[in-house]
């Protein structure tokens, strides 16, 4: 074998030792399964618990809703005249599908220069953070599933303001994460995770 195919044999295999896992769990309606299939996943649920008051099966709705657990997720693409790409819709990214102004906020306070939207355990940190300032700021409960995610979606001015109220389908959005939260909870005390 060459030596040139000898270097890309060994940059392939260097290179998938560095690869990060961005897919989704397999079965996204049982939290049971998440959290066996991705165990990283329960620890940075449990430590942003303790560090910020967040029960697990609302990081877990949230995350669920803004990005269907996808590492990388990021907003589709927008098209002048229907063919020309302008850019995404906005910058949200990441397990949290925060904002680029508001992660650097978090990272600034919080979270440090090296933290990544794409890292679980950065980004369930992120929404601990984002939502205990929502509790102290709006005193919206930690467990109040439909209106953190309210305020997470609209921003908090935009929760005190109440500018959901006009939109239905975000009401909608927002009873279903509170559902799934509920079904969450209910899935991880049955195999004994929370």
């Amino acid at each position: 074998m060459s030596s040139f195919f000898r270097a890309v044999i060994l940059l392939v295999l260097l290179g998938s030792c560095g690869a990060r896992e961005f897919s989704a769990p397999r079965n996204l309606d049982n939290a049971c399964s998440i959290v066996s299939e991705r165990p990283e996943y329960l620890r940075a649920f449990k430590a942003a618990e303790r560090k910020w008051g967040v029960p697990v099966p609302v990081l877990m709705a949230i995350i669920y809703q803004e990005s269907k657990f996808i590492g990388n997720n990021r907003t589709p693409h927008q098209y002048a005249l229907g063919v020309i790409p302008v850019g995404r819709q906005s910058s949200a990214f990441g397990y949290s599908q925060a904002l680029d102004a508001t992660w650097a906020e978090y990272q600034r306070a919080e979270g440090g220069r090296s933290s990544r939207r794409d890292d679980i355990k950065d980004a369930t940190d992120f929404m601990g953070w984002y939502m205990k300032q929502t509790r102290d700021e709006v005193g919206i409960a930690l467990n109040n599933t439909r209106d953190q995610y309210l305020a997470y979606h609209d921003g908090r001015s935009g929760f005190k303001r109440g500018t959901w109220r006009s939109k239905g389908w975000l009401v909608r959005i927002a009873n279903e994460v509170d559902d799934r939260a509920i079904m969450y909870n209910a899935q991880l005390r049955s195999c004994r995770k929370i």
